[in-house]
């Protein structure tokens, strides 16, 4: 038996090891309140009240569900018989938003093909997952800056070598039908070889390879083996890489709007994130800011639950 010696004193009910591990919290306690408790209960109480930075603490007013009923809310036109939206920009982005996250799937499918490389026996496999990897932890304002070089109609590399081939390139980044497909494609190149293709090299190395030894008496060849073995004993890495990659979608296409196309042109690549800044950083208006950001968290948190309530049933565990 240990005797209560051996334990520490106790000071207000806590003993010497509790406040011991407490003293080791406090710094990241710390940030924690300061940086994002802290900010994120002001936002939610900013959210109901107009505020305009500029005026100080005391030109808070509140104005209760009135952001919300802006951004959310439509009119009836009696001459038009058109029903209309208070804010008609919201749900432009939000469109812009989500034709953006079109390239998801073309982003899983590319890590997935690259981790299938990577794993397999080819010479220099640990230099090539490097080099696949660097463009995800270059910096965003450097990688889109160099796209939007690369994508410029009169001197871009890309539109050059399409020229080669007898083909005129276009205005990528300067006419709405090609504005939003150039960002994808730039967003697709900084991150197939990133998280995604990490975690697809983690889950393809922790498959038993006595089911491809089973499966290769078997007869089976290597399409096979990949629909009735990889594949499904990879969906729990598919469904993790998805619902994280639907919450990026929702909160990013800020940095590749601001840095390639500045939102233009005619607003088509102008994202929620990007309006929530320019709300709150441009025309300070904090208030209306902050209840975009809550209807942005809302809107995250209902597509989460969803797909893990109901994408969560074609997980395979082993």
């Amino acid at each position: 038996m240990i005797s209560n010696t051996n334990r520490g004193k106790s000071f207000l009910g806590i003993s010497s090891d509790g406040w011991a591990a407490m003293l080791f919290l406090l710094p990241s306690l710390t940030g924690f309140l300061a940086f994002i408790f802290l900010p994120i209960t002001a936002s939610l109480a900013l959210a109901f009240c107009k505020w305009d930075v500029i005026s100080g603490l005391e030109g808070i007013h509140w104005i209760g569900l009135k952001n919300f009923r802006q951004i959310l809310g439509f009119i009836f036109d009696r001459q038009t018989g058109e029903l209309l939206a208070n804010d008609p920009l919201f749900w432009k982005y939000l469109y812009n938003t989500l034709f953006l996250m079109c390239g998801i799937p073309f982003g899983i499918a590319g890590s997935l093909i690259i981790a299938l490389m990577l794993n397999s026996r080819i010479p220099m496999t640990r230099v090539l997952r490097t080099v696949y990897y660097l463009p995800s932890i270059c910096v965003p304002v450097a990688v889109f800056l160099l796209w939007r070089w690369l994508l410029n109609n009169r001197y871009g590399v890309i539109n050059y070598m399409l020229g080669f081939a007898g083909i005129t390139g276009p205005d990528w980044l300067g006419t709405i039908t090609w504005a939003k497909p150039a960002i994808i494609i730039a967003s697709f190149w900084m991150g197939v070889g990133g998280g995604g293709m990490i975690l697809y090299l983690a889950g393809l190395q922790g498959i038993p390879r006595e089911l491809y030894e089973a499966a290769d008496i078997d007869g089976a060849g290597r399409w096979q083996k990949f629909r009735m073995i990889t594949w499904p004993l990879l969906t729990p890495t598919t469904f993790f890489i998805f619902i994280t990659s639907v919450i990026g979608g929702f909160q990013g296409g800020f940095e590749a709007a601001y840095m390639m196309t500045g939102g233009g042109p005619a607003g088509s690549t102008m994202t929620i994130s990007y309006y929530i800044y320019q709300y709150a950083f441009t025309w300070f208006r904090m208030g209306y800011a902050s209840a975009l950001s809550w209807i942005l968290f809302i809107i995250i948190f209902v597509v989460t639950v969803i797909n893990w309530k109901y994408g969560g049933r074609r997980v395979h565990y082993f």
